[in-house]
């Protein structure tokens, strides 16, 4: 890992060389030590700002911080690199891939066949006849949370249709007064269907 340090209008600190280091030193375990980095501190009347950059596969990952205090503004853009570090990595790994003879063995163009349809030759009109990828392919799942979908007091199975109803959800997880967890989805033909949890 090779790090570079600006300092504008502020003197680097043996303790945030060593702050930056081992924020940086994380990173290490998720990239290895491929990776070059740069730091750059200044000072700004009673603004500290932290920008810290690191270039991965040619591709820059850059975290900004300012707070009242430098080691404050650094341990905020290491957090913000980290995230981002995080999110690179699983999109990295989730990308699917073709194995190398399967990608060049046939062109794209030999996916589809050229047949004439008619009952004559005169007749005959050309056709172009695609061939289907014999796997499907799904996108993943997307989780959103929602805090609306979810009722905090106990209440009757009325109370939860209204409820439902004036949130607008097609799904709401309540609990009734014996303190049962139920769930009231709305099916595609808009009707309420009861969920009971055991």
């Amino acid at each position: 890992m090779n790090v570079e340090y600006t300092g504008r209008q502020y003197e680097i600190t043996p303790a945030v060389r060593k702050q930056v280091e081992h924020g940086l030193g994380k990173l290490e375990k998720l990239f290895g030590s491929s990776f070059d980095s740069h730091v750059i501190l200044t000072l700004e009347k009673h603004r500290h700002i932290a920008e810290i950059s690191i270039k991965i596969r040619n591709h820059p990952i850059v975290g900004i911080a300012e707070a009242t205090e430098m080691s404050a503004a650094v341990s905020e853009a290491l957090e913000k690199i980290d995230r981002q570090a995080i999110k690179y990595k699983s999109r990295w790994r989730t990308k699917k891939r073709q194995p190398r003879k399967k990608q060049w063995a046939k062109p794209a163009a030999a996916d589809a066949k050229n047949v004439a349809v008619g009952k004559t030759a005169a007749t005959a009109v050309p056709v172009v006849v695609h061939a289907f990828p014999p796997v499907a392919r799904f996108t993943e799942a997307h989780v959103v949370k929602s805090a609306d979908s979810v009722a905090m007091r106990p209440m009757t199975l009325e109370e939860a249709v209204k409820e439902c109803e004036f949130r607008d959800r097609d799904v709401f997880v309540f609990r009734d007064p014996e303190g049962r967890v139920k769930v009231l989805h709305r099916t595609k033909d808009g009707k309420m269907e009861l969920i009971e949890a055991p």
